[in-house]
């Protein structure tokens, strides 16, 4: 039987979001069931009301989540009702040639629900990121489904659905930080920081935080940065390579998604040193830069989606480090609000007063 539930929807560009009635069908073939307990507020659900990721509206939004397992469909084996899950949405497939190549975290053909979650009239909802969790229900792949530690935090480990595990896996997973290397970060967001505490948690040496805001410099503070820069008035290269004996650093994560930020990560590393790119750029941004530059400095230029993560392998691996005092997960949650306070906690996330406000159903 179908199951009625409060949900977030945006339904048309830029308008404020509306909380709704949704019609969530019970899980068929393939298909879970989630009971949501929380869901982080990200500048994806933004991109998504804005229209810059796509325009099929209206939207369900909502995807950095964790709940209960409250039903799967028949053939589903890997998940059961009562299971405490974080939401992902890289459901891989098992058999695209990057699965079969050993390397799942670049699947090609992740996988969602079939079935539509429906307003009341009938019209389809296009869920973020394939999962829609700003909802009491939500209907996603069994796949989209990790389980983890069932005696944590739902508001704070949920947030590895998408930004901090974006973040972390573009230090430990895309640049492949290691023992003592200096690593940069452009944009101190949600997103920088958690690539700040993934290069923490590589034993990193210096790590550079670098934004315009002298507030967020303070936030990269307490997930490990060493270092900080604000490249409102400084000249981001020349900070770093003073910092880094004249040389630059080995690895820069650029978090912005800027032509211009994205410069400054490539001059500002080492010889041969890599660039990550992990901010999302919009459709409509152009590079321009001398290839001769590309061809002198050698090294590695990498783009991280999802930071390259396996949502089976890393989501338990750092809620264990988190539960262990090794990773600051829960310091990523500025406030716990409701499911009527996502439009006000839009503003709060374009202001910058906060990291991460979290919806708590």
């Amino acid at each position: 039987m179908p199951h009625t539930v409060k949900g977030v929807v945006a339904r048309a560009k830029g308008e404020p979001v509306t909380v709704e009635n949704i019609i969530v069908p019970d899980p068929g073939p393939g298909e879970a069931l989630v009971k949501v307990q929380a869901c982080g507020v990200c500048h994806t659900d933004l991109h998504y009301r804005e229209g810059g990721i796509e325009d099929k509206f209206p939207f369900l939004l909502g995807h950095e989540a964790a709940g209960i397992v409250e039903a799967v469909g028949d053939d589903v084996t890997d998940v059961q009702p009562g299971d405490f899950v974080v939401l992902n949405w890289r459901a891989v497939c098992g058999v695209c040639r990057a699965c079969s190549r050993g390397e799942p975290w670049y699947c090609f053909d992740t996988h969602n629900a079939t079935q539509k979650m429906t307003l009341e009239d009938g019209t389809e909802l296009a869920p973020a990121l394939g999962i829609g969790a700003f909802a009491e229900k939500t209907l996603v792949a069994a796949g989209q489904c990790t389980k983890v530690d069932p005696d944590s935090d739902p508001a704070v480990v949920g947030l590895l659905g998408c930004g901090v595990m974006a973040g972390a896996g573009a230090a430990l997973n895309t640049a492949k930080v290691t023992r003592g290397q200096s690593v940069a970060v452009i944009g101190c967001g949600g997103v920088g920081d958690a690539a700040i505490a993934g290069a923490r948690l590589a034993n990193a040496g210096k790590i550079i935080a670098i934004d315009l805001d002298d507030k967020k410099l303070e936030w990269a503070k307490e997930f490990g940065a060493t270092h900080t820069i604000n490249s409102k008035d400084t000249d981001v290269v020349e900070a770093i390579q003073e910092l880094t004996d004249g040389f630059g650093a080995d690895v820069v994560i650029e978090a912005v998604g800027r032509p211009e930020t994205y410069e400054q990560a490539f001059y500002g590393r080492d010889l041969a040193g890599t660039v990550v790119l992990v901010g999302v750029p919009t459709p409509d941004l152009r590079l321009d830069l001398p290839l001769l530059d590309f061809f002198g400095r050698g090294g590695a230029l990498k783009s991280s989606w999802y930071g390259d993560c396996l949502p089976s392998r890393d989501f338990p691996m750092l809620v264990d480090l988190y539960k262990q005092g090794r990773f600051p997960l829960d310091k990523f949650v500025t406030e716990r609000i409701g499911i009527d306070d996502v439009e006000e906690a839009f503003s709060k996330m374009h202001d910058g007063t906060v990291l991460r406000s979290v919806v708590v159903i």
